[in-house]
């Protein structure tokens, strides 16, 4: 009997619904706790900033062999097992009591990031659904794009009943009997290892010169560039926030709706790329995420227009990561080459684990009392413009792969 490679969208919605916790729980929580643990534990801001970043580098350090794990077939093991580790290192988190204890939990949670997060589902649904995988993964990212207007509210409230440790390990909970048991459940049935073709060797030589290729290498640097933008910003926003005077309220609801409208922007793609040329769209989408920033840089000197202003990064970068979430995860595949686009976004995940590792380190580290987070926001900005030239400069160099 032949397995079913149509579009299944239960097994989508189930995956999307894990997204968001896992997203929630774990990326989105920590530039809550981030003041606290800094009173509690007596860290400096850069110090705290690197638990962020060693996250981000286990994660960015696992992700070629897990993806190595998913072409094998064992996706249910991957994920369910992903899942139960967030588990531990939540409840782990919500006891540590020293620095190197916050350390190590953030490492076990970046562990856990690298098998439940976007890149491991991007690859579940690439594989099981290998003619229409551009749909099911912005369907997928609705749910998961809702994450921060869900979570970040909802962790603040159980901060502030509770307390950020117990909030914590409330978090965990849901891992350990929501999102493990959705990930065995409904992740049976993987296709397994596709079988050795012949002229193995020939394609191995034409990977090489993929890799070495003038669009592998701007896709690659604009995959790098996007991605250290948006992982500085997350671990460092309600702070920034503060710093420039906000009320609270507007402090927790400003992140919680970029979430919204990540799933606006989504939207507007499912339903009106195909009115447009797509090559076009995706040059157009990463232009946000520069405008969004220097937004985001007038605020503080627009007086009392500044929570408009604010409002409109929100707009902008929302929709603009939302969408961008899109173009990075089809860009190697309609740029560079489909039949291998596993191994070149695996090929990617050193530069990209040691990017998302740095950026938020670095924003920390440009922050003083004196200046706040200016000049780590001009930092961010031209990387950005910097980011929207590769891929440009990657499209006119390649032939797209994928026209529909």
């Amino acid at each position: 009997m032949t397995r079913s490679t149509h579009y299944n969208c239960h097994l989508v919605g189930w995956l999307s619904l894990a997204q968001l916790i896992s997203w929630g729980s774990i990326f989105y929580t920590f530039a809550l706790i981030m003041e606290p643990v800094e009173r509690e534990l007596g860290l400096s801001r850069v110090e705290a900033s690197l638990a962020f970043s060693i996250a981000l580098l286990a994660e960015g350090l696992l992700a070629y062999p897990v993806g190595r794990w998913i072409d094998r077939g064992n996706e249910r093991r991957v994920m369910t097992a992903g899942s139960l580790l967030a588990a531990v290192c939540l409840a782990a988190l919500g006891a540590v009591q020293s620095q190197w204890g916050f350390y190590l939990a953030w490492a076990g949670l970046g562990a856990a990031m690298s098998s439940v997060l976007y890149s491991p589902v991007f690859a579940v649904v690439t594989r099981r659904f290998p003619s229409d995988f551009r749909r099911a993964i912005i369907t997928m990212t609705f749910l998961g794009g809702l994450a921060s207007t869900v979570f970040i509210p909802l962790t603040a409230w159980l901060i502030s009943a509770w307390g950020w440790r117990l909030a914590m390990q409330s978090l965990a909970v849901l891992h350990l009997l929501v999102c493990a048991p959705l990930h065995w459940l409904v992740l049976r049935g993987a296709p397994g290892k596709r079988p050795a073709m012949a002229g193995q060797v020939q394609a191995e030589k034409g990977l090489s010169q993929l890799v070495c290729s003038a669009p592998f290498l701007l896709v690659g640097g604009f995959l790098l560039l996007m991605t250290a933008v948006s992982s500085a910003l997350p671990a460092h926003m309600i702070s920034l926030l503060r710093e420039n005077g906000m009320d609270e309220a507007w402090v927790i609801a400003i992140p919680a709706s970029i979430g919204a409208f990540q799933v606006l922007g989504r939207l507007l793609l499912y339903f009106f790329e195909s009115r447009f040329d797509l090559h076009l769209a995706n040059r157009l989408i990463p232009g946000l995420i520069p405008l969004g920033l220097a937004a985001l840089l007038a605020a503080p000197w627009t007086g009392s227009g500044q929570t408009v202003v604010v409002v409109l990064f929100v707009v902008l970068f929302g929709m603009g990561n939302g969408m961008l979430t899109i173009v990075k995860g089809t860009a190697m595949a309609q740029y560079v080459s489909r039949e291998h686009v596993a191994t070149l976004n695996g090929a990617l995940g050193m530069p990209l684990a040691l990017a998302r590792a740095a950026a938020p380190l670095l924003l920390g580290w440009m922050w003083t009392r004196e200046v706040g987070y200016g000049p780590g926001l001009w930092g961010l900005l031209i990387t950005a413009c910097v980011g929207v030239v590769a891929l440009y400069w990657a499209q006119q160099h390649a032939v797209p792969q994928d026209r529909n």
